[in-house]
């Protein structure tokens, strides 16, 4: 689980009660009718804006962001290098009997078992890349989707919570609770964008980079097997690809 989006949003929310609770009443902060706005209005839109399925789809995507593991290249570039030995000292063919659990290196270690050519390898395993940015790119944009809508229809219930206020100017008594309430829905807007749906988009699209950079390491190690490179010439290939921090202790 990541520990970081866990506290970063819990942390949020703790500063903002903390806040209202050190200047004011808590429960002046909870209006019902301001959150029908923002909430039913924000899922309209994005709903506007996307297929449901896709919606639907987005939501257990963003499940990522609090639980998914974080890879480990290191240890994809040591198997890697393993497989590139085994190969050199048997044969390609020899890479059948090895047991891989990650399925796109299994993917491209069978493809050169099997004889497949660079292009061909290559070929299958981009498509494969690339589809997944487009999976993973659809799941943040709904969550951008919706830290956009958010904010507007924030802005939409605060008008209509002012025309409301300017239609009682003969009560005088009424002006402050109404314009209070008004500016709810601006501050539900503002906190659901900011606090939750950008962030989490933005964490999203880390963990997509990361995932990427795996693939990209896993499929040029597929390669510079097919193409019988020496066990070190790979190791130091693949880890070019990680942050020299990460390359300590290796080789």
């Amino acid at each position: 689980m990541d520990i970081a989006t866990l506290i970063g949003i819990v942390g949020g929310l703790g500063l903002i009660v903390g806040a209202i609770l050190l200047g004011g009443n808590l429960f002046a902060f909870v209006d019902a009718p301001s959150l029908v706005v923002v909430v039913g209005g924000t899922m309209a839109a994005t709903l506007v804006m996307f297929p449901l399925k896709t919606v639907i789809s987005s939501f257990k995507v963003a499940m990522k962001a609090f639980l998914a593991k974080d890879p480990n290249p290191q240890e994809l570039v040591e198997q890697v290098v393993s497989l590139a030995d085994k190969a050199r000292k048997e044969s390609l063919v020899a890479l059948e009997k090895v047991e891989i659990d990650d399925p796109f290196l299994k993917k491209g270690v069978r493809l050169v078992a099997d004889g497949s050519s660079q292009a061909q390898v290559q070929s299958i395993l981009e498509s494969e890349i690339n589809f997944l940015k487009q999976r993973h790119r659809r799941g943040q944009n709904v969550f951008k989707g919706l830290g956009g809508a958010a904010p507007a229809f924030g802005m939409i219930g605060t008008l209509v919570g002012l025309v409301n206020m300017l239609q009682t100017l003969d009560e005088p008594e009424a002006i402050g609770p109404a314009m209070a309430v008004a500016l709810l829905t601006t501050f539900y807007g503002a906190v659901m964008a900011n606090l939750v749906f950008l962030p989490v988009a933005r964490k999203l699209e880390e963990r997509s980079n990361d995932e990427q950079l795996v693939l990209n390491v896993a499929m040029e190690g597929v390669l510079s097997i097919l193409n019988g490179e020496h066990p070190h010439l790979v190791r130091e290939k693949l880890l070019s690809f990680l942050p020299p921090a990460s390359r300590e202790g290796e080789g």
